[in-house]
């Protein structure tokens, strides 16, 4: 099934979720399957692996971090082609005063933002489809 890539329809069926936990950033060079195993998402960059991971978890690794994120989940199967998808919410969060930190996937886009500012980031999304 093709992803939607029309930006009204996106807006208008984003139904943002907001998933339990705290998550967290960390970069390590080493690559270890307990990072593979356990991470929401991994990149690999030129000065290391950054793991996007649930914060307890790293906290057990003893992996350093320097901020704690909620996460938020778009649930509108969203075309990686799709365009002004990420620039809208970016925006309408950016407008209020909140970071984002955004990873797409194939099927839905994935926010982070700091977790002190999670209520108000989901009210904004919520909002953000008229």
């Amino acid at each position: 099934m093709a992803g939607e890539a029309s930006l009204t329809t996106l807006l208008q069926q984003m139904e943002p979720v907001l998933n339990e936990g705290e998550f967290v950033f960390c970069s390590t060079g080493a690559i270890d399957d307990k990072y593979w195993q356990k991470a929401i998402g991994t990149f690999r960059e030129k000065e290391g692996l950054t793991v996007i991971i649930n914060k307890m978890t790293a906290d057990e690794f003893n992996l350093s971090y320097e901020l704690v994120f909620s996460w938020i989940t778009l649930t509108v199967h969203s075309a990686l082609e799709a365009v002004g998808l990420t620039a809208a919410f970016s925006t309408a969060l950016s407008n209020e005063g909140i970071s984002c930190n955004v990873v797409a996937a194939f099927y839905h886009d994935h926010i982070f933002v700091p977790q002190k500012d999670a209520d108000k980031a989901m009210s904004i999304l919520q909002n953000l489809g008229g």
